[in-house]
């Protein structure tokens, strides 16, 4: 029997998006299948070497448990993203969830490969030296090589 890939295209540079490409991307490594991930537009700011920027925004996230609720209009103040990405980092931490940095280092234990989109480098105009070691530089062709024999694709 053939080796089952996963690919996975990550868009999203937020906290809370980081998660899902990297916690599927080691489980799936962890199963035996070949993995890559295509980090292209937001989603390359999980490539820096540094993750510390990385916050959550209560307002793009209307289903966000608070522990009080909060009209919508109170999540575009002042400090609200700060409350926000603390609560979340406090909570996984407390739940004993690993840090992006460490599902990161899972997935390049794991051989996931990870791409970075080459024109969204360009455009955004990236430091690529900024990007932790291992990373490949490569545009959408490279990604739909893999893909296109991936038993699954999933888009996050």
């Amino acid at each position: 029997m053939d080796e089952k890939k996963l690919a996975i295209v990550a868009t999203k540079g937020t906290l809370d998006w980081g998660y899902p490409p990297f916690i599927l991307a080691s489980t799936a490594a962890a199963l035996g299948y070949s993995v890559e991930i295509f980090f292209t537009f937001y989603g390359l700011q999980l490539l820096k070497k540094d993750l510390s920027h990385l916050r959550v925004s209560p307002l793009g996230n209307p289903a966000m448990p608070m522990p009080v609720p909060m009209p919508t209009l109170m999540m575009v103040l002042p400090g609200m993203e700060g409350m926000a990405t603390s609560m979340m980092k406090s909570k996984m931490k407390a739940k004993g969830v690993a840090s992006l940095d460490e599902l990161r280092e899972l997935c390049v234990e794991a051989e996931v490969r990870m791409i970075a989109c080459q024109m969204t480098v360009d455009l955004f105009e990236f430091d690529t030296a900024d990007f932790i070691d291992g990373i490949e530089l490569g545009g959408a062709a490279a990604f739909f090589e893999f893909a296109g024999e991936s038993d699954i694709t999933l888009f996050i």
